[in-house]
């Protein structure tokens, strides 16, 4: 149990004389019920989810041998993000958060029961899995702005929110690691069916920790408008906030940019460097570890201030670490520099959501996460296909440093413009929520 004499900065040094920052401060967050709950579920259900992608990659790839239908798989649960999230967006404003983020685990949970039954009853075929996926993005649709917006309700002290949603990101992250490793043991012994079976079970723990929690009831006013007038509402909103707007648009170019250097991985590890399996799981993991770090770095901030000088250093660490990655031959050199790709990564998405949710209005605090969210996830497909067009004609390295060189280029910029609407607004747009460290 965190008590408020826990929030503190631990006032010791250490051999060097640097301030050591508390765990119990990182974990600050944790202290507030609610929020409690909904980390302990999500955190299982999570390990669950990354438990069944790559169980249900492994069982597409066993079924076809065609990388291209793993590609359509993959597009078929991002898609409707990219589609659906400014509609979905809406309904989050107009509709009660809580209620939306219950029905949307309940449907996640069907369409991994549906997954399990199928393979158990040998009635699964790629064409349903595809089905499947796409039903699975319709979901994601719905509960990620009504996830990103419900933050606020569940964490009492707006000046934690930060605090939380890199709680978040340390608890995907984490789930990222343990899942996969899992899902491959359970895989070789049980079949893909079992991780299906258990991620079913893990929406229990969501589910269940969403129930028991004490939400205060939202006043939510009836709006005789249409839900075309409010998604342009909460468009002319976002984009005539120039803090919002620009970091958005950087997340933008991450998302089409910059993540797809994932897609391109397998082909270092083989061809580039190569390696094998093992070399792959070695570099993931060591961008798994950087996030980590990112995360953790962001959890132990005690404000939200300079956030906007974080973001576009961050994008820039991101982008330099793919830019030498793609000019690396050597296996040693590639695998120190993940972290910093994995750590820049982390800090410049989730710096990003932190900056955005402290200086958005609550009403529209559903139709601006939805921007974010289709930056972040909803360009994630458009980008994947991009990388692998690219890498065919003038070969992965080469793909990898344009694409950080991208990136470096949009942290520039960021700053040029963000520069440009402090000197002409007299001061920074960004609130700065700090917490005093207790005596």
């Amino acid at each position: 149990m965190f008590l408020k004499e826990d929030i503190k900065l631990s006032n010791s040094k250490d051999s060097a004389g640097i301030g050591v920052v508390s765990v119990k401060f990182i974990f600050r967050a944790l202290r507030f019920r609610n929020y409690r709950l909904f980390f302990i579920g999500q955190s299982l259900s999570l390990i669950g989810t990354w438990m069944q992608l790559i169980a249900l990659s492994w069982l597409v790839y066993r079924l076809t041998h065609s990388p291209f239908l793993l590609g359509v798989t993959a597009f078929a649960s991002s898609i409707p993000t990219f589609l659906f999230s400014l509609f979905t967006g809406a309904l989050t404003d107009r509709w009660n958060r809580y209620y939306l983020l219950i029905l949307a685990q309940t449907l996640a949970m069907a369409q991994a029961a549906l997954l399990t039954f199928m393979y158990y009853s040998g009635s699964v075929k790629v064409s349903y899995i595809i089905l499947l996926s796409l039903f699975s993005g319709v979901v994601n649709s719905i509960d990620v702005p009504a996830r990103q917006s419900f933050m606020i309700d569940i964490v009492e002290d707006k000046k934690d929110l930060g605090n939380a949603l890199a709680l978040n990101s340390l608890m995907f992250n984490s789930a990222r690691l343990i899942g996969p490793s899992v899902a491959g043991v359970l895989v070789s012994i049980k079949g893909e069916g079992l991780c299906f079976l258990i991620n079913t079970v893990s929406y229990l723990a969501v589910i269940i920790s969403l129930l028991i929690m004490k939400i205060k009831p939202l006043k939510m006013e009836k709006k005789p408008t249409r839900i075309l007038d409010d998604i342009k509402e909460g468009f002319s909103y976002a984009f005539g906030n120039p803090l919002i707007k620009f970091t958005i648009s950087l997340v933008a170019v991450l998302s089409l940019i910059g993540l797809p250097y994932a897609v391109l991985m397998p082909v270092f590890a083989k061809e580039v460097l190569k390696g094998d399996a093992h070399t792959l799981g070695f570099l993931m993991a060591s961008i798994g570890i950087g996030a980590i770090a990112g995360a953790l770095f962001l959890a132990g901030r005690k404000s939200s201030a300079g956030l906007g000088g974080i973001i576009p250093f961050a994008t820039l660490m991101f982008g330099s670490g793919l830019f030498i990655f793609g000019l690396s031959r050597v296996f040693l050199l590639s695998l120190l520099l993940m972290p910093f790709v994995g750590f820049g990564m982390m800090v410049q998405m989730v710096a990003s959501n932190t900056l955005i949710q402290s200086n958005v209005a609550d009403d529209k605090r559903g139709r601006v996460m939805s921007f974010y969210s289709m930056a972040f996830m909803g360009m994630a497909p458009f980008g994947n296909l991009l990388a692998g067009a690219v890498a065919d004609r003038i070969g992965a390295p080469l793909t990898m440093m344009i694409n950080g060189a991208v990136c470096a280029i949009g942290a520039i910029f960021f700053i040029t413009k963000m520069n440009l609407f402090q000197d002409t607004s007299g001061e920074s747009a960004e609130t700065d929520y700090e917490i005093t460290p207790e005596a």
